[in-house]
């Protein structure tokens, strides 16, 4: 099991996409609850960024829960009202409730998410106009899109949202809204307490034949994905075209684990400094900037997550680099 400390390194904040998107769920949650003023959790925080951004939108008061957190620099104007935690949340905070509790992609690393949503239920007690808000990747876009470079031992649970729904009725929730995010990779759900511990409403989805369908054809397709992968890289390398991959977050180590075997990529792009200058676990590739490609020119780079296509591409223009951008 891996351990969460300050070791952890995994914000994905130095993407302009990103930073773009979780700006816009900020936004999103402030307007639709009125999140004012308010009193704010983030269970599993990471380095702060997203809570920051909440506190701000809203001129919020916020803690964040957090092991792997590191001390930063923090807007005077927040940093009276913003404090980190570098530890678990607690179970239950009966004594303060909050008013809104956050957590983005932390509920699939949990081995016991109804246990852990059902503390957070006891915490809010009987504080009826409390938001519950979270964020989990959607297993539905890793079946039916074959995002299979997510599928990793770190993650406990992979949800539908007919399963987050359910989970969170277990606990006690009455879900208010349940949709996909981020181009479907992720799953957004905000939820307000129920009268009684499991009466919480089930969002009516549809996916369960869907599901069914693609769970039956995975297998196959992804054997599919792999081999196909496993005669393009052969068919590079034979061709001596130079190729990188971009994104050393766990698709990229994924990729380059499972394709191993045709190992003539010696290097990963990642735009977080913290990992530049290190490596990837088993395969050893060597983590870079973006900056390194001016020098490198390859032919082709493998962009990891899809999403990231036309930054990735902007990004190697304005290098003045014609790599061709092939998403994995």
């Amino acid at each position: 099991m891996r351990d969460y400390d300050q070791r952890y390194e995994n914000s994905l904040h130095y993407s302009e996409r990103f930073r773009s998107y979780a700006h816009a769920l900020a936004k999103r949650w402030v307007e639709r609850y009125d999140v004012r003023d308010k009193d704010v959790v983030e269970i599993g925080c990471g380095k702060g960024d997203f809570l920051l951004l909440l506190c701000e939108a809203g001129h919020n008061r916020g803690v964040g829960y957090d092991r792997s957190y590191e001390e930063r620099e923090i807007d005077p104007g927040l940093g009276n009202r913003v404090r980190f935690v570098r530890d678990f949340c607690p179970a239950a905070r009966p004594e303060s409730p909050a008013d809104f509790i956050c957590c983005r992609q932390v509920l699939e690393h949990v081995h016991d998410p109804v246990g852990l949503l059902r503390g957070i239920r006891a915490g809010i007690g009987d504080k009826a106009d409390a938001v519950v808000a979270f964020e989990v990747p959607n297993v539905m876009y890793t079946l039916r899109d074959l995002g299979i470079w997510d599928l990793i031992y770190e993650h406990y649970s992979y949800f539908t949202a007919r399963s987050l729904a359910h989970a969170f009725a277990l606990a006690g929730f009455r879900v208010a809204s349940l949709e996909e995010g981020f181009d479907g990779q992720y799953l957004i759900v905000e939820a307000f307490p129920a009268e009684q511990i499991g009466a919480g409403d089930q969002a009516r989805t549809g996916d369960r034949a869907d599901f069914v369908r693609y769970v039956g054809a995975f297998a196959e397709r992804y054997n599919e994905k792999v081999g196909s992968w496993s005669r393009q890289l052969a068919e590079l390398k034979r061709l001596g075209r130079k190729t990188v991959v971009w994104g050393g977050g766990s698709k990229g180590v994924m990729f380059l684990n499972i394709m191993r075997s045709q190992g003539h990529i010696s290097y990963v792009v990642d735009l977080n400094p913290h990992k530049q200058g290190r490596f990837v676990p088993v395969t050893g590739q060597e983590v870079v900037a973006p900056e390194f490609l001016k020098t490198f020119r390859p032919d082709n780079v493998i962009v990891m997550n899809p999403v990231y296509r036309d930054e990735i591409a902007g990004r190697l223009r304005a290098m003045d680099v014609s790599a061709e951008c092939i998403p994995a």
